[in-house]
């Protein structure tokens, strides 16, 4: 019924777009409808998608040639997928940009930048303002948080980057935390070129550790710690020789 309280008719060659949607059972049927022809879409323009179980992408994604898409991935936004990626399974990904040959395994991240090469997850975060480059590596249970990681630096594992920028060829140990939070105010943490960060290092902002420097694991870095030079921060080992007995 029209404005002008006549009745129109018009022909469909698809059937499946008339329904109405006042009911939960029927706009189930009109977004599978929808998710159906968004996926043949893509598939006809050279996208992989063996299986489409759990795969929701959102009208106006564009994604490259030859990118894989696996079951349980949701693509949302205003997000530009390259080619000969593999997303998935089981991630989301809204308002990115994600260049070439990306791999994201079981990772969500909004509002980044993933540039070429990178293989991340599973099990990552990646948060607004983020920047990672080329063939970054971020492994399993890494939260990144309006950071910028540079060219081949590897986070494999339970790590928190937050309010940072990182620099090329930079390992992260097993459990870093940039310490970013004061309780008041959010600072910064500055890491250079081919810098070791040692397993279970804090670093506390605002804090910057120099090209070439590493960190002894265990830290908890305050100062900056010039280039090419070890920073320690932890007591020293005190063993109590037959203390058990005692007690």
């Amino acid at each position: 019924m029209n404005k002008d309280n006549k009745t129109y008719t018009f022909l469909t060659e698809e059937p499946d777009i008339i329904p109405d949607a006042n009911e939960r059972i029927q706009r189930m049927m009109l977004n599978d409808y929808e998710k159906k022809q968004t996926i043949l879409y893509h598939l006809a323009a050279g996208v992989d998608i063996p299986y489409s179980d759990g795969v929701v992408i959102e009208k106006g994604v564009e994604i490259g040639t030859d990118t894989c898409i696996l079951p349980g991935t949701i693509i949302k936004g205003n997000t530009k997928i390259g080619k000969n990626c593999v997303i998935g399974p089981n991630s989301v990904v809204e308002d990115c940009v994600i260049e070439d040959n990306v791999k994201l395994n079981q990772t969500q991240c909004e509002q980044c930048v993933i540039k070429s090469g990178a293989n991340i997850g599973p099990f990552v975060h990646i948060r607004p303002n983020s920047v990672i480059g080329d063939n970054v590596h971020l492994g399993n249970f890494v939260e990144v948080k309006n950071s910028n990681i540079d060219t081949g630096t590897k986070v494999s594992h339970l790590t928190y980057v937050g309010d940072s920028d990182v620099g090329k060829r930079v390992n992260f140990g097993c459990g870093t935390v940039t310490v970013n939070y004061s309780g008041k105010a959010k600072y910064r943490t500055t890491i250079g070129d081919d810098v070791f960060i040692g397993c279970n290092t804090n670093l506390v902002a605002p804090v910057t550790v120099g090209d070439g420097a590493y960190t002894a694991a265990g830290s908890t870095i305050t100062d900056d710690v010039p280039e090419a030079s070890l920073g320690i921060a932890r007591a020293r080992q005190v063993n109590k020789i037959g203390w058990k007995v005692k007690k």
